[in-house]
């Protein structure tokens, strides 16, 4: 996938790492930092060709590439989830951590503190009933057990924000900000899905411009949302994606739209778009669609379309969002329509995107349908690209 807030975001991190690796362990500044004091120092370093690439597919190995993989410049570990109380009072979270690295080189360094690699996270709740969002971002060097990634036994952290196994198929998320929390157990019913060409997903005509991309689907959660209110028991649905790469968007490119749906059958759908600065499209990666017993089909740019119902305009950010669709994939026989769990789902950090929760209902092979899932759209309040 494109996504994740990837390239700005993570071209902040550099940003951000590079005023960590200088001051390493000689500094008694906060090794984490919520500010956005380094957005002037964005720049492309240029050293991407030092780094490995994606260009092969079936490398992708479990439970070696549950880890880290920092010969790799950028990677993420995301998790979506639509959850509910017993009374159906929905929720919607995002809980993502995003690593980039400085330099190919392996820091070489008695210090705890220094370190080549930088982290941040997103964590957001929408609470639907009451249209109240909540978003909060973190930022951490990996060093001195501050932020990382392990395969075995899988973990990934920034600071008290975590996911970690607990048994085998199953993984605790724990985050907490002073307004709202989340503490979840996951429990993986399909095996992952490896996406694009046997994971490896192209993300443009250059060989090479393509991560390293799997997501483990249908997840049943269960757990607390914590709210000023109290804590509140939910159950639910989840989504991991877990993605590396060394590579660039098409020059012309501003942002994109990802879809990923959770079918009431089972099922589930990732599509991605990739727009020009007019709204037309520059490149559309292969989509997935999941059956229910798990087996995989690819959906293929051109046999689906993709139809704005609404829109809706940011207060915070004056950008104006898709906020309806109706989306047809014709070689699956899937016409459904889809709306937010509420509008302003819009993050406004160091990067402004919007990304939440949102419902479908339509028909797949003429049979009733509904989904739940979460939707990503960057470059609406400004060029993703423009900006480095």
């Amino acid at each position: 996938m494109v996504k994740r807030v990837g390239f700005v975001i993570l071209l902040f991190l550099l940003a951000t790492g590079w005023w960590l690796w200088e001051r390493g362990g000689e500094t008694a500044v906060s090794p984490t930092t919520t500010t956005s004091s380094f957005l002037p120092l964005l720049t492309d370093d240029g050293n991407a060709s030092r780094f490995a690439r994606a260009t092969e597919p079936n490398a992708v190995q479990f439970p070696r590439d549950l880890g880290a993989h920092e010969d790799y410049q950028t990677e993420w570990w995301y998790y979506t989830g639509n959850l509910e109380t017993a009374d159906k009072r929905p929720f919607g979270f995002q809980f993502t951590i995003f690593r980039r690295a400085l330099t190919a080189e392996a820091t070489d360094t008695a210090s705890d503190w220094r370190t080549n690699q930088v982290y941040l996270a997103h964590f957001t709740v929408s609470d639907g009933e009451n249209g109240r969002f909540y978003e909060r971002e973190r930022f951490s060097r990996g060093a001195a057990g501050l932020a990382g990634a392990q395969a075995e036994p899988y973990r990934v952290w920034l600071e008290d924000w975590s996911v970690a196994e607990t048994t085998a198929g199953e993984v605790r998320l724990q985050a907490k900000t002073e307004e709202v929390a989340v503490d979840l157990l996951l429990t993986q019913t399909l095996p992952p899905v490896l996406q694009g060409d046997g994971g490896l997903s192209q993300k443009g005509p250059e060989p090479g411009n393509a991560s390293y991309y799997y997501s483990i689907v249908q997840q049943k959660v269960r757990g607390t949302v914590t709210l000023p209110e109290g804590v509140l028991e939910v159950t639910g649905v989840a989504w991991k994606d877990h993605e590396y790469s060394t590579n660039a968007l098409p020059a012309d490119a501003v942002g994109w739209d990802w879809f990923s749906l959770q079918f009431d059958n089972g099922a589930a759908l990732m599509l991605v778009q990739i727009r020009r600065q007019d709204g037309s499209l520059t490149f559309v990666p292969d989509g997935i669609f999941v059956q229910p017993d798990g087996t995989t089909q690819l959906v293929t740019a051109g046999s689906w379309q993709l139809d704005v119902l609404d829109r809706w305009t940011s207060e915070a950010s004056g950008a104006t969002y898709p906020m309806g669709w109706r989306l047809q994939v014709r070689e699956l026989g899937l016409d459904v329509e889809g709306r937010p769990l509420m509008p302003n789902q819009e993050l406004t950090g160091t990067t402004i995107y919007w990304e939440g929760a949102v419902q479908f209902n339509g028909t797949l092979d003429g049979r009733p349908i509904t989904a739940k899932g979460y939707i990503e759209m960057t470059g609406y309040a400004g060029s993703m690209i423009g900006r480095i």
